[in-house]
């Protein structure tokens, strides 16, 4: 559900019992967030607010994140205004989107001081506001200049709420007030609603549009629990029953949730639902690891999609690149045909009369003297034509080996970017993707385009969250592979391609056994062996199905595999990362499902 009037409330109401901690942390990590960190009662705590337009909220946190080296403008006068002071109250009004937090502290001559920080939540409109004793805006997050002196924010004016014209639900005492507010201005929805034809699409957009705090996301929500599928006067007055419920259980904080999943089963959303536990539901920290979980969700699709385009585009560049050697490899296929048309000529240039024609026929002396017509540009004598054809023979003779080169080394690109595409659709942390964006960027053939990405802030932070494995001490070297255990023997699965070189070629020992699937990308993988050799072949069997799970044919029912031991595996000069040589292999067919 959206975080609407009722989960702030609920949030504030929750947030009461820290009343009274002590500001000494403040933290712009982003232009969308702040941070503040209080004492209280012996422990630490980070208060998260956040004006991002589509995830915006308050709520304590316990996940850490990465700040700038130095502090923005509005973090600095945070700073200034409310470190040392406490917390005095929490407040909000109504059901609106806004709280407002009270400090209160001693100044340098021991005088009492007072400030507010107002939390304005709503969608595009999101604004942090420092206000003193009179209310007069100290700064703002954004600064905003309209006519309308409930929505400016200016430093040194004076600070108006936003004005709502909805109706307020906490002022609502029975349905039958519920109802009039409802369709005050609907006289047709009400005859809809007694004749038991107003529809649940209605009623889910009139009561957001007619209360304040109420998210058309949440009304819909508990029309879906209730289980109601046609609106009736009846069936209305338990959803406003339940609407007491809730808005009542954010004072005692008789709260849980239930997830709203989509129609792959997936859980897409959440809502608030009133359940009188023994154990209390904490709001704020499940709302931070819902937001979390979202958050890290969506960064992680982005990032894999800005570097899937950028590889995309060099894959059907190389492409493109393999259509127009291809090209060239058909033109030089008739090479042969102008040496034969040259050596003809000159062979019977005694007896050809000088003069342009547009054709000769000649006896063909490779063929049993069959006739054979040639063809030939008037503009010249048959002399000069046989030249052109001698010359045109050793253009694309010339050609032919140099596009033959070019199109191995095509090939060998293309198979090496169709192993990075497989990576990123394996890929499941945004560490994953970090490490492959880190391999592309030493590869000259993405060079151009990820030099464009490799300075960004954004790209810089996710290359620091890497996390280097105690398995090697090469530092300049992420090991982190899959671990697998068959009947206690190990099995490490590299999760890409500079991984699968170190895997192989650094960390195996020479008699370990190497797998990987025959002719189609896919990660390396070693059982560890000590000097013994396995003679339980289902242990085999089982570390083949894992490497054919790894790899582009995991969907497939008969895989096969190649093993062998390390020692037999070479990778060749110049080779990319992850491609590598190997013989004195053995093949299982299994079926990685």
């Amino acid at each position: 559900m959206a975080f609407d009037g009722i989960v702030t409330k609920a949030i504030a109401s929750e947030l009461q019992q820290l009343i009274g901690g002590r500001i000494d942390k403040i933290f712009e990590p982003n232009k969308d967030n702040i941070l503040l960190g209080f004492y209280y009662n012996g422990n630490n705590y980070a208060l998260n607010i956040c004006t991002n337009s589509q995830n915006y909220r308050i709520h304590l946190t316990t996940h850490a994140k990465n700040n700038p080296q130095m502090a923005p403008n509005f973090c600095m006068l945070l700073r200034k205004h409310l470190i040392g002071l406490r917390i005095k109250n929490i407040i909000t009004d109504c059901l609106e989107r806004v709280i407002t937090i009270e400090f209160e502290g001693l100044d340098e001559v021991d005088d009492i001081i007072s400030k507010k920080l107002i939390i304005e939540l709503m969608g595009k409109h999101c604004n942090i506001v420092l206000v003193d004793e009179q209310n007069i805006i100290i700064d703002c997050l954004r600064h905003i200049n309209t006519d309308n002196i409930s929505t400016s924010r200016l430093p040194h004016s004076k600070y108006h709420f936003p004005e709502c014209e909805k109706s307020n639900f906490l002022d609502i005492t029975n349905y039958k007030e519920f109802k009039e507010k409802l369709f005050i201005n609907n006289k047709s929805l009400i005859n809809n609603l007694n004749t038991n034809k107003l529809s649940i699409n209605d009623i889910s957009q009139l009561i957001p549009d007619t209360f304040n705090g109420f998210s058309k996301s949440f009304v819909n929500a508990v029309i879906q629990k209730l289980e109601i599928k046609q609106i009736t006067n009846s069936l209305l007055q338990e959803i406003y029953d339940y609407f007491c419920t809730i808005v009542d259980g954010t004072d005692s904080l008789n709260l849980s949730f239930e997830n709203i999943l989509d129609s792959d089963g997936l859980v897409k959303d959440y809502f608030l639902v009133y359940k009188n536990n023994p154990e209390k539901f904490n709001l704020n920290f499940f709302i931070d690891d819902f937001y979390y979980n979202k958050e890290s969700s969506e960064e992680f699709k982005t990032y894999r999609n800005s570097v899937l385009k950028l590889i995309l585009d060099t894959l059907k560049k190389y492409n493109k690149r393999l259509v127009n050697i291809n090209a060239k490899l058909n033109d030089c296929s008739n090479m042969e045909l102008y040496k034969l048309y040259g050596e003809l000529i000159t062979a019977n240039l005694y007896k050809i009369k000088d003069e342009n024609v547009d054709s000769l026929t000649l006896e063909n002396y490779y063929d049993n003297n069959k006739l054979i017509k040639i063809p030939l540009d008037k503009k010249y004598s048959p002399s000069i034509n046989a030249k052109r054809f001698f010359k045109k023979y050793h253009k694309l003779k010339n050609a032919l080996e140099i596009v033959s080169v070019q199109k191995a080394e095509t090939l060998k690109e293309l198979d090496y970017i169709e192993s990075i595409v497989y990576e990123l659709e394996s890929s499941s942390t945004i560490e994953d993707i970090a490490e492959i964006f880190e391999e592309i960027s030493e590869n000259m053939i993405f060079k151009e385009k990820t030099d464009r990405l490799k300075n960004s802030s954004g790209n810089k932070r996710k290359s620091n969250k890497i996390k280097k494995s105690s398995l090697t001490k090469n530092k300049q070297v992420t090991f982190n592979p899959l671990k697998y255990t068959i009947d206690n023997y190990i099995l490490l699965v590299g999760r890409n391609n500079k991984e699968n070189d170190y895997l192989t070629l650094k960390y195996a020992k020479k008699t370990d056994l190497w797998f990987h699937t025959k002719d189609i990308h896919g990660s390396h993988a070693v059982l560890l062996l000590d000097k013994e050799k396995i003679s339980d072949e289902n242990i085999l069997i089982k570390c083949a199905q894992i490497v054919a799970y790894h790899s582009k044919a995991r969907n497939s029912s008969n895989v096969p595999v190649d093993f062998c031991e390390v020692k037999y595996v070479k990778k060749p000069n110049g080779a990319k990362p992850g491609m590598v040589i190997y013989s004195n292999n053995k093949t299982l067919y299994v079926n990685p499902k």
